[in-house]
Parts: C-alpha cells; sequence; structure tokens
C-alpha cells in the first residue's frame, strides 16, 4: 500500500497462471482495483493479468519489488 505494509501474502505449490488468477482476484475482492502492481518479471503474472484485464498497470523493473521482497525476511 502507500505506506509501505504488505496488504496480502499468498502461498502455493507452483507459481503457474492459475495460482496468480487466484491470487490477484483475492486482492481485487479486498482491496479494489489498484493503481499498479510490483511483481518479479515471472511471465504467469502477465498472463493472469491479462486475463483479468489489468496488464497495463504490472510494474516490473530491477529494483522495483525489492522492498516487497524485503518485508516478508524474517528478522
Amino acid at each position: 500500500d502507500h505506506e509501505g505494509e504488505v496488504l496480502e501474502a499468498f502461498v502455493s505449490k507452483r507459481r503457474d497462471r492459475k495460482a496468480a488468477l487466484v491470487f490477484l482476484k483475492k486482492l481485487m475482492k479486498r482491496y479494489g482495483k489498484p493503481h499498479a502492481i510490483v511483481t518479479d518479471r515471472l511471465r504467469s503474472y502477465r498472463a493472469a493479468m491479462t486475463l483479468i484485464g489489468n496488464k497495463d498497470i504490472q510494474v516490473t523493473g530491477r529494483w522495483k519489488n525489492n522492498r516487497c521482497e524485503n518485508s516478508h525476511l524474517p528478522f
């Protein structure tokens, strides 16, 4: 969110389009349509967001998701 907090976490055995769809639908149901979604460059996220119609709001970059990755590291 805008304060840098993790909104949701999702654990699955696979990182495929189906898992990404479940996660994105869960987020959108709870929080509404986001302004931007920061992900790594995994193709399953792009495929899921294309099906939902949000592929234009996906943000990928070399260091864009570092804040997300570091937020759930053990202390």
